[in-house]
């Protein structure tokens, strides 16, 4: 009888064992499962190496390193206004890659055009905003005696302007600001927002929207002339210039910015992880300055805000793109 009952505390205590080891092996097989990441990270950037974009990503990705004791991969996948890049990151299902992306990536890709692969609302998942571009109206210098969003208006239809190309901000920012003044101007595309410069400061077309990095100082060495700054608050960037809103047109926003986003399919946890680490190197000074010296507001706005800054963007977007019929080539 005693025999018996050793035997049945001899099984009983094994099977305990057997179950807290069971269960260790599965906490641990979990604590791996979500750890993360668990190899390199890799930035995807819709551009070349040296563009803004490509810039941002190397300043987040050399403190991002050392956080999270992995290697931060930078790589340029450009073309398509960066929607090449965009659509990898849509697809991506390792949950270790990560897209550094403009305005029109996270926006109005798909309305500009239909053929785009993905769907920025369904496809990309926000994670934050970076830092944020304003945009100047800028003038050529045969405004410089008389420039004032009358003298704009009283021009109307006789006026051209430059962007970099259908579907820029500075190309739909000009149609917005065009319809508020009840004017419709000719849009003049460029390659880039240093030939738009040289055509304003030759004359050869009357006004732009350009970043306020590259056109500040051509204002300062009397070139152009910048009548505003396309948003509704002055920048540190554009000392001593009006906003928009000073002027009179109330409501209207118009910036380049760069945000961060993933493929929806990487867990919310890796992406809170994220969303926290990056928001903390953004605030750190030594990247905050590295943010302004390249031309840039910082930002840092989190995910739940920037995606209401998308949702709100979007609709301001998408109805000039309608009304004006607007499509990418």
């Amino acid at each position: 009888m005693i025999q018996g009952r050793v035997i049945k505390r001899r099984v009983l205590l094994a099977a305990a064992a057997a179950s807290l080891m069971a269960g260790r092996s599965a906490t641990a097989q979990t604590d791996a499962a979500t750890a993360w990441p668990n190899r390199p990270l890799r930035f995807i950037v819709g551009f070349s190496a040296g563009s803004t974009p490509d810039l941002i990503a190397r300043t987040l990705a050399e403190p991002l390193g050392p956080l999270i004791g992995q290697p931060v991969v930078v790589e340029n996948k450009p073309g398509a206004s960066g929607n090449i890049a965009a659509d990898l990151v849509a697809k991506a299902r390792d949950d270790h890659t990560i897209g550094v992306m403009i305005n029109v990536n996270l926006t109005i890709a798909r309305l500009l055009n239909p053929a785009v692969n993905f769907d920025p609302r369904r496809d990309l998942a926000p994670i934050c905003l970076v830092g944020t571009g304003p945009l100047i109206v800028a003038l050529s210098p045969k405004w410089k005696d008389k420039a004032t969003l009358d003298d704009l208006r009283a021009a109307g239809a006789t006026l051209n302007y430059g962007s970099v190309g259908i579907g820029s901000m500075g190309h739909l920012g000009m149609e917005i600001l065009a319809a508020r003044l009840g004017i419709k101007p000719t849009h003049v595309p460029y390659p880039g927002n240093p030939q738009v410069l040289q055509a304003l400061a030759s004359n050869e077309i009357d006004v732009g929207l350009v970043p306020a990095g590259l056109a500040m100082p051509q204002v300062r060495a009397g070139a152009i002339v910048a009548l505003a700054v396309a948003s509704s608050h002055r920048s540190a960037l554009a000392p001593g210039v009006p906003s928009l809103a000073e002027l009179g047109v109330k409501d209207l926003d118009v910036e380049v910015w760069v945000g961060v986003a993933v493929a929806p399919s990487m867990p919310e946890g890796h992406r809170k992880k994220l969303e926290k680490l990056l928001l903390e190197i953004i605030g750190e000074p030594e990247v905050a300055r590295k943010l302004v010296n390249q031309g840039w507001d910082v930002a840092a706005l989190p995910a739940d805000a920037f995606a209401r800054r998308l949702e709100a963007e979007t609709s301001m977007l998408a109805a000039i793109i309608e009304k004006q019929h607007i499509k990418a080539d």
